[in-house]
């Protein structure tokens, strides 16, 4: 499908980088995923890229299918017993029907055909499964200089090479269809201390940033990078970063 081969040309050579710099969720927020199911027996994580979200859903779940279209992703994943990983799209998985207790997607669901994505997920959610399309917004330091000149390349200067499906993780997936029966959850955020080299390394794995290369306009980044090594100083000092966590949540 086209979506398919839309996000496997993003990320289907990301995955060591991914693996190594991109936030991880905090266990909080699969502990309340978790404490919304009435039974943890299967779940199945789709657009599960490197594994890291599954691995933290895999402690309270019998079993756990991971899946993504990047064989990239699915290789750099660590193995754990109770995972088995997969190469499939998220709108044809490989399970049979009524199999999960919980699906979840973290950061992939804008790159799925929803409606086909919402037919697999109703046939092989068991009744009252929780389906949970989660993304981390834009970030923020706890550093005013760095901070302002973050954003400033986030939405100036590299917002144009956003691909458009970028706009549904911004807004927290707000205008997505979503035909179930909706759950609130409470506010959670990801929070971490990152040099700078961290945060530039995490920047580089942006398909906006790949997107930028490709244009001939690989300065802009560099710039970015000689600018915030100004402001930041002292390359190994930590600065308190921050996600903000949004959902849509709700039972099949």
């Amino acid at each position: 499908m086209v979506q398919d081969n839309l996000a496997a040309s993003h990320f289907q050579n990301a995955g060591e980088n991914y693996a190594r710099y991109r936030p991880t969720y905090p266990a909080e927020l699969v502990e309340f995923l978790a404490s919304q199911c009435q039974q943890h027996n299967l779940a199945l994580d789709v657009g599960c890229g490197n594994g890291q979200f599954s691995g933290m859903v895999a402690r309270h779940f019998r079993q756990v299918l991971a899946t993504d279209v990047s064989a990239s992703q699915i290789e750099n994943a660590a193995p754990v017993p109770n995972i088995r990983f997969a190469v499939e799209p998220a709108e044809h998985c490989s399970a049979e029907d009524t199999a999960f207790n919980l699906i979840v997607a973290a950061q992939a669901a804008h790159w799925f055909d929803l409606a086909s994505f919402y037919g697999e997920v109703r046939r092989v959610a068991v009744p009252a499964c929780v389906l949970a399309l989660v993304s981390y917004g834009v970030l923020s330091l706890n550093r005013a200089e760095c901070n302002a000149r973050f954003h400033q390349f986030y939405y100036d200067e590299i917002g144009p090479y956003w691909p458009p499906e970028r706009q549904h993780v911004v807004n927290g997936y707000a205008s997505f269809e979503f035909p179930f029966q909706e759950l609130e959850y409470p506010a959670m955020s990801i929070e971490r201390e990152w040099t700078l080299g961290d945060l530039i390394g995490y920047v580089r794995t942006w398909s906006s940033v790949k997107a930028v290369a490709k244009a001939g306009k690989q300065n802009l980044m560099e710039s970015f990078a000689e600018e915030m090594a100004s402001l930041w100083g002292n390359r190994q000092q930590l600065c308190k970063i921050s996600w903000p966590i949004s959902m849509r949540l709700g039972r099949v």
